[in-house]
């Protein structure tokens, strides 16, 4: 064993410095499910930047040093505080906000989000097609689209109004009637909270043909 090790040494060493690398600077993170779309897709592979927020112990959550504030808007990747699966979803209130849904319409600290023109499209659900609404959602500075499935049956169109306690984030999937956000799961503690999504690496149609999507390559996800 020691030979072995002796002769392998330097690729033990490069395997070591790479697994400190994706579990404390950068890392990068598959898309397995709709709860982000429009924005994100099946297949695409997101670069996560993990000194976003915070510098932790590699391997674990301790928090070591701060190195910038989550903001509103971020898409985040962290680790559901339910049952720890690693989640990405939309960061939509810091801590102190009060949030609200009415009939699906986002409200922060009393001022609601501003829509812009419904547009009707056809998303896959459950290995079918179905009518999908997608808007563009203007609230605390930021801009993004959102959609909202009418075919969804879920209880939770209408949510709060809730506090956000200290140290603690709510999340929203982009695809509202399709997302284990923080309707569900509850607020997420910073030390969860993996890094910052910054933009699309690679994606492919795994849905259909996995045919690459070009046009998605080094897609920013900072608006």
């Amino acid at each position: 064993m020691k030979d072995l090790i002796r002769a392998n040494k330097g690729f033990i060493a490069f395997l070591l410095l790479f697994g400190v690398f994706r579990t404390a600077v950068a890392d990068w993170n598959p898309i397995p499910s709709a709860s982000m779309r429009p924005n994100l897709l099946e297949g695409d592979v997101v670069f996560v930047n993990r000194l976003a927020y915070d510098v932790k112990l590699p391997l674990t959550n301790s928090i070591l040093a701060h190195t910038g504030e989550p903001a509103r808007g971020d898409v985040v990747t962290f680790d559901s505080p339910q049952d720890g699966t690693r989640l990405i979803k939309r960061l939509v209130a810091i801590p102190g906000d009060v949030v609200e849904l009415r009939n699906e319409r986002l409200v922060i600290n009393g001022r609601q989000a501003q829509w812009g023109p419904v547009e009707q499209v056809i998303e896959p659900l459950g290995g079918a097609s179905v009518a999908a609404l997608r808007v563009r959602e203007q609230i605390a500075g930021r801009t993004r689209q959102v959609q909202f499935v009418p075919r969804i049956k879920t209880p939770v169109r209408n949510y709060g109004p809730v506090t956000v306690p200290a140290g603690q984030y709510l999340m929203l999937g982009d695809n509202r009637d399709n997302s284990a956000d923080s309707r569900y799961i509850g607020f997420v503690p910073r030390n969860l909270l993996i890094g910052r999504a910054e933009r699309v690496l690679v994606s492919a149609d795994i849905l259909d043909n996995w045919m690459p999507r070009f046009g998605r390559f080094g897609q920013t996800l900072r608006d």
